[in-house]
């Protein structure tokens, strides 16, 4: 039966999964909680990939007290041997007596079996608890198994007047050293940081989180006839740091040439459009893709409706002019009404900079964010 503190654990169960985000991908942030005569007993997360799941290791510190406690679980149990053992045979040695998750999972090696073997065996099952929650929560993985593309996070820092540049194209800097940090943190948990060659030649990036954070980025340049200059910091870091160069067709064969010399790899498509790239990166496995710009690229990831989260960095300065440098630029839309907006907002202030964070509603490929 359900209890009136079901979602105070649960809640305590998804502030514990989300301590494995940038670890576990491409797998679920899950976490566990176990409670016995309303105290926690003890809890645990998914803390690497082909580690121990979250029930694992919370059962692990409970030992002997799980039997008769209910284990709390933000996401279904697997019942099936991957990398580790199934979750559910875990969950019925330690004699759990009930199950709370709050959501199914839609994996095809899961998808409710694991709820059925527990219910089975008698275990008390309860589904749904902070359901919403636990969608947003794991909303790239979601999107993966939904789509096989993966999460895209839209981020640029911008003036109080919407430019993300100076009129010549200058943009050093328009964000605190703080919001700077701040970007590398969220570098640093992505399987790839996607820019243009317009940005590319203007700012001579390195794209790489520093400090390192738990994941190494693929950096990935959509350039279509294969400009990228040889000297640039890039180009330069190739062999150290994954780079890939989106091109057309029609790309010059002695340029690719080139770049594939220096360890770049080069990625020839159709055209170099959100979709054929997003499908490719989740062929590779990718689960979280961070799109920095320029404006013409950002626009094209929001026209084709692949952007399910956006991170801004709004600086209290003022340029002043009135040219091409802002945020997204693509086709927009033709009234206010068709404008795209943000849900899940957070808003918040590093320094002097106003961060503000938000889901895309329409193409999240989360069910159940509409109850939010």
């Amino acid at each position: 039966m359900p209890s009136p503190d079901d979602g105070l654990w649960m809640r305590r169960a998804l502030a514990e999964a989300e301590r494995g985000r940038g670890a576990v991908e491409p797998n679920p942030l899950v976490g566990a909680v176990v409670v016995l005569n309303g105290e926690v007993i003890a809890v645990g997360h998914h803390a690497r990939f082909g580690g121990p799941h979250a029930e694992v290791v919370a059962l692990e510190r409970a030992g002997e007290l799980a039997r008769g406690a209910t284990a709390f679980v933000t996401l279904e149990p697997c019942c099936h041997q991957g990398k580790t053992p199934p979750c559910v045979d875990a969950l019925l040695k330690a004699g759990v007596a009930r199950v709370v998750a709050a959501m199914r999972d839609p994996f095809p090696k899961v998808a409710g079996g694991g709820f059925a073997r527990l219910r089975a065996a008698g275990v008390e099952v309860e589904v749904g608890v902070l359901e919403a929650e636990a969608h947003v929560l794991n909303g790239p993985y979601l999107k993966r198994i939904a789509t096989g593309r993966p999460w895209v996070i839209a981020k640029w820092a911008m003036t109080l007047d919407g430019k993300i540049a100076a009129r010549t194209g200058q943009s050093s800097w328009i964000s605190g050293p703080r919001s700077r940090a701040a970007v590398h943190e969220v570098r640093g948990r992505m399987d790839a940081i996607v820019v243009g060659i317009g940005t590319a030649l203007a700012d001579d990036p390195q794209l790489t989180a520093r400090p390192p954070g738990p994941r190494v980025a693929t950096r990935v340049v959509l350039d279509t006839h294969a400009r990228l200059p040889i000297h640039s910091h890039l180009v330069n870091t190739a062999r150290e740091v994954p780079l890939i160069v989106a091109v057309g067709e029609g790309a010059l064969v002695d340029r690719v040439d080139r770049l594939v010399s220096l360890g770049v790899e080069v990625l020839k498509l159709r055209d170099c459009s959100p979709g054929p790239l997003l499908d490719e990166l989740g062929r590779r496995g990718m689960t979280n893709v961070l799109v920095e710009g320029g404006g013409r690229v950002l626009g094209s990831f929001f026209d084709a409706g692949e952007v399910n989260e956006v991170d801004v960095f709004v600086a209290p300065i003022i340029e002043g002019g009135s040219h091409e440098f802002t945020p997204a630029r693509g086709r927009g839309v033709a009234s206010m009404a068709e404008a795209l907006r943000l849900v899940a907002l957070t808003v918040s202030q590093v320094d002097g900079d106003v961060r503000i964070r938000g889901l895309t509603r329409p193409r999240l490929g989360v069910v159940g964010l509409d109850s939010t």
